[in-house]
């Protein structure tokens, strides 16, 4: 084997740091020198005027600006942090959510109207007009959507979060989930389970049927328990399944089993036997039961944190199948959208990327509360039905700690000796690195009741992200 060519002008051999474009070491590689590559990008993607305004907001303490979101960053993750999620309730929509009245529906991810509205979710909202009786079949439903006489809005306007379509109507039951520490609440229906269902935008007569059932035996039956036994602590619950395999998006075994546990002495002094067998019968074969409780958690411990002034401390990330969306705790009630990406994944048999529909769904909420894709390191049998090795899973949680303010010492991973799940995603952090949050995630059908075809992952748009950080500069007088 012939000498290295630089062995004569550097005796111990070459040894070289690439930082930049690839490219750059392989000529001092193919020379036999010994090539360390660092990943580095440009601030804010090479935009000066961005790099400038990061700058402004990085947390000095001796410029007002900086010193301000400081303190208000520091206010944000500690109400994240010190938020406890219990949940208290299940009642009909209209009675726990206030103000929805009428005909008005609310749906996942950010506003859209029905002509925009996806195949999914088109689906879904004529279901949900079935479900209510205010249309005598599919045709008048989605007509009366046509005219404009059914009023669409956001879930997470009501303080609620909804899965894939996640369309929710006056009489559908909810999780009503009260934040102990901050005495607000959030909202998220009843998980229908597999198969045929609402979410994915069927909407025929077994489909209506479960819903039905969901509100006359299930919901009461929960009610009553709660009545009984008292309120059901979700972060406790989380923080166990956390060290139990799950991730508490896609992945709920553990969850739904402790759910189960926790029922179970509130149930049996609270229903008859017949009511008591359906409901864990219901219960233990919907390993995703416990995914609308976590997003409502999740939810109620995000809301806890929003409309902190000078918080650049994302508070949701949802998708209406259309459009992706973030809102930021320091800029109100505004969306920052950007269309929604395909999600990158593992396909059922007979399937593919031409039939999938853009990223559905409120249930990023997981990951925007540091659990979900966020915690994948601490559930590495996900990548089974989500994609990828073990490893990748662990990488994908490393490196959501570049993008979050804090670590949630409650939501602890023994796969990173237990360091805590990486939380409070900071939108300079992103516009700063290039580094998208990561969202695990099932992929829908673009055809209205097809159903679940797949799941994956996918990367937030960063385009949200610049935007959200160039109003926020606005509204503290930063010049771009």
């Amino acid at each position: 084997m012939a000498e290295p060519a630089t062995r004569g002008v550097f005796p111990d051999g070459l040894r070289v740091l690439n930082v930049g474009l690839a490219q750059f070491a392989e000529p001092p590689r193919a020379h036999g020198a010994t090539v360390v590559e660092v990943d580095w990008r440009p601030p804010a993607g090479g935009d000066r005027d961005l790099g400038l305004a990061l700058a402004r907001l990085e947390d000095d303490p001796d410029d007002p600006v900086g010193a301000r979101v400081r303190e208000a960053n520091a206010t944000a993750v500690a109400r994240i942090l010190g938020a406890r999620p219990r949940l208290v309730d299940v009642r009909p929509a209209r009675q726990a959510i206030p103000g929805l009245d009428g005909r008005t529906i609310l749906h996942a991810g950010p506003p859209i109207t029905w002509p925009r509205m996806c195949g999914p979710m088109r689906g879904a909202l004529v279901g949900a007009v079935l479900l209510e009786g205010w249309a005598p079949d599919p045709e008048a439903a989605a007509a009366l959507a046509e005219r404009g006489e059914v009023r669409v809005e956001p879930c997470h306007h009501r303080g609620a979060v909804g899965p894939m379509a996640g369309i929710l109507s006056p009489s559908m039951p909810v999780a009503v989930v009260e934040n102990a520490e901050g005495g607000n609440r959030a909202f998220a229906t009843l998980n229908e389970g597999l198969g045929r269902v609402l979410r994915f935008g069927a909407c025929d007569g077994e489909v209506l049927a479960r819903l039905r059932w969901l509100a006359d035996t299930l919901a009461p039956a929960l009610r009553a328990a709660l009545e009984v036994g008292g309120p059901i602590d979700l972060k406790v619950l989380i923080a166990q399944a956390l060290q139990m395999g799950d991730e508490c998006h896609n992945r709920n075994h553990a969850a739904t089993s402790l759910f189960v546990r926790a029922l179970a002495p509130r149930l049996i002094r609270a229903a008859d036997g017949p009511t008591a067998a359906a409901v864990f019968d219901f219960l233990l074969g919907n390993n995703h039961f416990f995914l609308n409780l976590s997003m409502a958690a999740c939810k109620a411990t995000l809301d806890a944190a929003h409309g902190v002034e000078g918080a650049t401390v994302v508070t949701a990330m949802a998708r209406n199948g259309v459009e992706f969306g973030i809102r930021v705790s320091g800029t109100g009630e505004a969306w920052f959208t950007a269309p929604a990406p395909v999600v990158d994944g593992l396909y059922f048999p007979g399937y593919g990327p031409a039939d999938a529909n853009p990223d559905l769904g409120d249930s990023a909420i997981t990951e925007t509360a540091g659990i979900g894709g966020f915690a994948m390191a601490g559930a590495p049998a996900i990548v089974r039905f989500v994609g990828g090795t073990p490893a990748d899973a662990l990488a994908c949680t490393r490196e959501m700690y570049q993008i979050t303010l804090a670590r949630n010492a409650e939501y602890a991973l023994p796969t990173l000796d237990f360091a805590g799940t990486p939380t409070a995603i900071d939108i300079r952090r992103v516009v700063d690195s290039g580094v998208a949050p990561v969202i695990n995630t099932g992929i829908a059908h673009r055809e209205p009741g097809v159903g679940q075809i797949g799941a994956g992952i996918v990367r937030a748009p960063l385009a949200c992200f610049g935007a959200a950080f160039r109003e926020l500069t606005r509204r503290l007088g930063v010049s771009l």
